[in-house]
């Protein structure tokens, strides 16, 4: 019984991701995590105040099972699942315990370091944590869909603009750990 506190291997989960989006294109769905905030908005009566959500979502509900799923599957995962460790190489241990006083790497699925309630105290790291929320909203507004949305579905569907956000996602990260994380956190 082992094999349940493992990661599925690639070979496993990506043919059922790849599963997931034949039936969704057949189906002439899409998928992605953002667009749910937006169906979630537009069925609180959002659309009275902005366009952007005067569309018909009850022909969008069927997305927020994938945040019901999340959720789920996520609660299961982590409870029923998972042994709550992270393998990581001894030496990104280390150097997060050099660098950033992450005493907790591979020992803790959640770092306390980062992830306790008492960090919240912390006015700093409740502003830096409310502004990137936003700016993580904002980002994929702008970008007409989330990481998951682009890089799942859009890349699947072939779309030209997906590759360009993808792209953009992953220099924006490389960005973000190697210049303003150190800027802000030095």
């Amino acid at each position: 019984m082992n094999w349940i506190y493992e990661p599925w291997p690639w070979y496993v989960a990506g043919p059922l991701i790849a599963l997931t989006m034949f039936i969704l294109l057949f189906l002439g769905k899409q998928f992605g995590m953002s667009s749910n905030l937006r169906t979630m908005c537009s069925m609180g009566g959002a659309g009275k105040a902005a366009d952007f959500f005067k569309f018909d979502w009850k022909k969008e509900r069927w997305n927020l099972m994938v945040v019901v799923g999340a959720v789920i599957g996520g609660f299961l995962a982590s409870n029923y699942m998972s042994n709550n460790t992270v393998a990581i190489n001894p030496k990104v241990a280390q150097q997060l315990s050099q660098d950033y006083g992450i005493d907790s790497g591979g020992k803790a699925y959640l770092p306390p370091e980062l992830f306790a309630k008492e960090n919240l105290d912390d006015p700093f790291v409740l502003a830096i944590l409310i502004f990137g929320g936003f700016m993580v909203g904002f980002g994929a507004r702008y970008a007409g869909g989330c990481t998951s949305g682009h890089a799942i579905s859009g890349l699947s569907n072939l779309q030209l603009p997906s590759l360009i956000a993808v792209i953009g996602f992953f220099i924006g990260g490389l960005i973000m750990v190697h210049l303003i994380y150190p800027l802000i956190f030095g």
